[in-house]
């Protein structure tokens, strides 16, 4: 089997468990994990690398890497190992792995996710992690090999932003709906749940308003928030001061099982993201599509890649970003019919099999491996 370098700066994060598990699904290409960090476990029997891994120089070797691109490093890294190609996950990989798929002379994949599609050029250049890519985007358009987009909206971005229309292409990384299957209706509890880091972008203090005016009038429901982030004192605060201590729980970051064991319990996924000063905005919204599969409805904005992932009026709603009075009733409607909930609930798993099957969905990537490998 030929060997495909999975890049990412920080392997493993919990927020990100989307990027192995599509790696893992692969078939006819071995995935070997090549990065600066580890931030949990690799999968099992997988083969993973970093730069973390070199003692004493590994500090030096980030530092000198993050600010000159060079390839050294990876390439001492990757002694014993041959990768057929390179697949960069977010631009800001896709700009540091160039240099180093022009030396070991491989083609270069890079997928992007959504801030690095979104994020205005001046919010890059604040980050010292970020800065080499809005500087050198316009050579990784020119010389990357294909550029694969989470969704359609992402897509659209990076065509303004001067990608190549040949080159660039939606590809959604999809769910597994053979190991998420459909919960049963006795699981479901009165509980709302949101999964997201806790960054401005999702929304989350917009839900908790609007989560207020429903506990109101619904004793007995409770909001569940998933995920952690810089803005989880400041929300925690806001929920003590809307009078909310005992009706929502801030559980922090979950391993990817135990968010799966929250949907099946949830009676709606709710994620109200909203575009951002710097032009940040949801991608896609992969939790939503990992919620239709268990069968569950879904509360989303009308914004960024969120309307291809909710059929608005079937899987779920869709409501203007910033809204809190339509946020709040359309929470109040699932709430108060069961079979609504049911109903979309059953025609999410439908959509999520027919277009975001991860099993189907890897198997389009190697296709897509395929035809950069044979021209």
């Amino acid at each position: 089997m030929r060997e495909v370098a999975i890049f990412r700066h920080n392997l493993f994060r919990v927020s990100e468990p989307f990027i192995a598990l599509q790696a893992q699904r692969l078939e006819r290409y071995r995935p070997l994990y090549l990065g600066r960090w580890r931030f949990g476990p690799p999968p099992d029997g997988s083969t993973c690398r970093t730069l973390q891994d070199l003692g004493g120089w590994a500090l030096p070797s980030i530092l000198w890497q993050m600010t000159t691109r060079n390839p050294r490093p990876y390439e001492r890294l990757l002694k014993g190992h041959r990768p057929a190609l390179i697949h960069a996950h977010f631009g800001i990989e896709g700009v540091h792995a160039l240099p180093l798929a022009k030396r070991l002379r491989v083609p270069l994949i890079t997928t992007f996710h959504g801030f690095d599609a979104t994020l205005a050029g001046y919010a890059l250049l604040s980050s010292p992690a970020w800065a080499h890519y809005p500087l050198r985007r316009r050579e990784l358009a020119r010389e990357g090999s294909l550029f694969l987009c989470a969704s359609s909206f992402i897509r659209d971005r990076l065509l303004a932003q001067g990608f190549p229309e040949r080159r660039t292409h939606t590809h959604y990384i999809g769910v597994d709906c053979a190991a998420i299957r459909p919960r049963r209706p006795f699981e479901e509890q009165r509980v709302i749940v949101h999964v997201a880091r806790l960054v401005e972008v999702k929304g989350t203090r917009y839900l908790l308003r609007a989560f207020a005016r429903v506990a109101q009038v619904d004793s007995a429901v409770e909001l569940a928030i998933i995920g952690d982030g810089p803005l989880r004192g400041s929300l925690e605060r806001l929920a003590s001061a809307l009078g909310l201590s005992g009706r929502v729980r801030f559980l922090g970051a979950l391993p990817h099982a135990g968010v799966l064991a929250w949907l099946r319990r949830a009676a709606m996924l709710v994620l109200p993201g909203i575009r951002t000063a710097t032009g940040r905005v949801e991608g896609l919204g992969l939790v939503l599509l990992e919620a239709a599969a268990t069968g569950v409805p879904a509360i989303g904005s009308r914004v960024g890649g969120m309307p291809e992932c909710i059929i608005d009026g079937r899987t779920g709603f869709l409501v203007p970003e910033r809204d809190e009075e339509a946020l709040a009733a359309r929470m109040s409607e699932l709430l108060a019919d069961p079979a609504m909930r049911q109903r979309m609930g059953a025609e999410g798993r439908a959509l999520v099999e027919q277009r975001f099957d991860l099993g189907r969905q890897t198997a389009a990537l190697e296709g897509f491996y395929d035809a950069i490998l044979a021209s």
